[in-house]
Order: C-alpha cells, then sequence, then structure tokens
C-alpha cells in the first residue's frame, strides 16, 4: 500500500503540487491570476520548455545533454547577428548552430562510443568558448526593425508566440512518444539497449536523432531568448541544463531510462516557474528576501528530493518484484 502511494505520488506529484501552488499563490496574492501574469509565466518560460523538452527525450534513452544552456546562448548570439537578414535567417541561423551541436553529441555518442555526461560536456565546453567568440564576449543587439523580435515579444490574441511554439512542440513530442513506433523505439533504448537490438531496432539510430533535436529545441530556445530580451546573450545559459533535467524529474521520467512523460514534462518547467513567481511575490510582500541565486539552490534541493523519491519507488518495485 505504502508502496503503491509512493508510486502514484511520484507519478503525479508535479501536476498536483503544481495545482497546490496556483491555489496557494491565488488566495495569497493580488492579481497573481490576472492574464498579465499568467501570460507573463508563460512567455518567461518558453524557452526553458522547449530545452526540457529536448531533455526528456533524452534522458528517456538513457542519457544526459550537459550542453543545452551552452548551445542555447551561442545560438541566441548567432540569431542576433542574423536578425538584421529577417525572421526566417534568424530563426534559421539559431536552429542551424543548435542542430549541429546536437550532431556533433550524436556523433561523439554513436559513433566515438563516449559515454553522453562526456560527449555532452565536451560540447557544452566549445560552444560556450564559441559563444563568447562569436560575440567578442558582449551581448549582441537584435535588430528591431525585421520583424525578428515578434517570435519572442508578439503575441496570438492574449497568448504568447514563445508559449504557443513550446506548447505546439510539446504536443508534438507527445504524439511521436505516445503514438508512434519512434517513441516506442525511444523507451526501449532506455530500457534496455541490447534487449532493443535483439528486438530488430537500431539503438544508435534512435539516440542520433534524441540528441539531434535536443539541439535543435535548445537552439530554438536561444532564438526566443534573444527575441524577447532583444539581445545574444554569450554567458545566459548557465544552469540552463540544470533547470531542464530537474523538470524532466519532477514531471516522473526516470533517470535510468525507459519511462517519461512529455506532458509531465511540461508540469514540471510549469511548477518551477510557478514557485519562483510565488518567491518573488514574496519579496514584493517583504516577508522574505531571497536573490536570483536562491533560484538554483532551490532547484538544486528540488531535484535532491525528487531523486531520493524516484531512488525510494525504484528500490521498493525491485524488492516487490523479487518477493
Amino acid at each position: 500500500m505504502v508502496s503503491s502511494r509512493l508510486e502514484q505520488l511520484y507519478k503525479h506529484g508535479a501536476v498536483i503540487a503544481l495545482v497546490a501552488l496556483v491555489v496557494f499563490g491565488a488566495l495569497r496574492y493580488d492579481n497573481f491570476l490576472s492574464l498579465y501574469n499568467v501570460m507573463s509565466v508563460c512567455r518567461n518560460n518558453a524557452m526553458y520548455a522547449l530545452v526540457a523538452l529536448g531533455m526528456c527525450f533524452v534522458i528517456m534513452t538513457g542519457g544526459i545533454d550537459l550542453s543545452v544552456g551552452a548551445v542555447a546562448a551561442c545560438a541566441s548570439v548567432a540569431a542576433a547577428k542574423a536578425s538584421p537578414y529577417g525572421l526566417v535567417p534568424g530563426l534559421a541561423a539559431g536552429v542551424g548552430v543548435g542542430l549541429a551541436a546536437g550532431i556533433v553529441n550524436s556523433l561523439l555518442i554513436t559513433r566515438a562510443r563516449l559515454l553522453p555526461f562526456i560527449a555532452t560536456l565536451v560540447t557544452m565546453l566549445a560552444a560556450d568558448g564559441c559563444a563568447l567568440l562569436l560575440a567578442d564576449n558582449q551581448s549582441i543587439a537584435v535588430s528591431y526593425t525585421s520583424g525578428f523580435i515578434d517570435i519572442g515579444q508578439g503575441d496570438v490574441g492574449p497568448f504568447p508566440i514563445p508559449a504557443v511554439i513550446a506548447l505546439a512542440l510539446y504536443a508534438l513530442g507527445s504524439l511521436v512518444l505516445n503514438r508512434t513506433s519512434a517513441g516506442r523505439s525511444v523507451l526501449a533504448t532506455g530500457g534496455g539497449e541490447e534487449a532493443s537490438r535483439l528486438m530488430g531496432l537500431r539503438p544508435d539510430t534512435i539516440k542520433f536523432a534524441v540528441y539531434a533535436a535536443s539541439g535543435a529545441l535548445a537552439g530554438l530556445a536561444g532564438v526566443l531568448l534573444a527575441a524577447e530580451f532583444g539581445a545574444g546573450q554569450p554567458t545566459e545559459g548557465v544552469g540552463w541544463e540544470l533547470f531542464a533535467i530537474a523538470s524532466v524529474v519532477i514531471g516522473g521520467t526516470l533517470l535510468s531510462g525507459g519511462a517519461g512523460s512529455v506532458f509531465a514534462t511540461l508540469a514540471g518547467v510549469l511548477l518551477m516557474g510557478t514557485l519562483f513567481t510565488v518567491l518573488n511575490f514574496e519579496n514584493g510582500l517583504g516577508v522574505i528576501s531571497l536573490s536570483a541565486y536562491w533560484q538554483s539552490v532551490i532547484r538544486g534541493l528540488m531535484l535532491l528530493a525528487v531523486v531520493v523519491l524516484q531512488a525510494t519507488v525504484t528500490q521498493r518495485r525491485r524488492q516487490k518484484h523479487a518477493t
């Protein structure tokens, strides 16, 4: 009974916590559920949601991608430099940089046989250096007359364009995971690479695809970063990989691979975004005084709590199966 409750808590914990936090905020603060505040949370977290979506598929294969933050920063610089030529060139430059980085990760993992941790760490360091070199160690202003900023600052009715893009890609990701053979192959690869080979699957092809997709999504996040804040920022992506990993794990995806949910990952992103919004409201009331640096501390503590819960659930499953 206790084990079953732990499993249900782990599976639906992000959604339950998100609903509880929203109810708390609505009761405690004026204008917490105002259209402006809700849309601001959606706009500001869209880029993190994109990075977490790619990370979700990577972790479901049993891997990890530490390069997403640095790749997003490098992509933001490339997009800013291409922004005077219009939205499409800026978008293509940013996503192209991300896709190239993802392909490098894929080749290092599937051809050079490096561990994902090492391969993506190498790419993270390289992307970080490339971003600083490309930007000459300074922010690169975007063009405000070419239409590039619309993708970050524009709206479709009341909905921010970045949020619409993120939601559409999450819907596509959920469709791929739950309704296609590719999605089943991702889970099978994470569940056991050798077993998936015996089933006639190609785990290297699957891993190549998910790391390339993770890079492209990080590149798109970099485009949104440049368009929303008006500049390509070579140092902005620090800690994004932790946010993405925390969101994925909080959403119930196993770090060992083989199980996960796309929309639960989105719930994890929104939970963390809403939590920081609540802390900002508390700062405004003068109840607490936490700097932005505390966000990293809180992310780490949340990730630790969920990993401990995940380990407990996994251990009890094994004990149950053993008996």
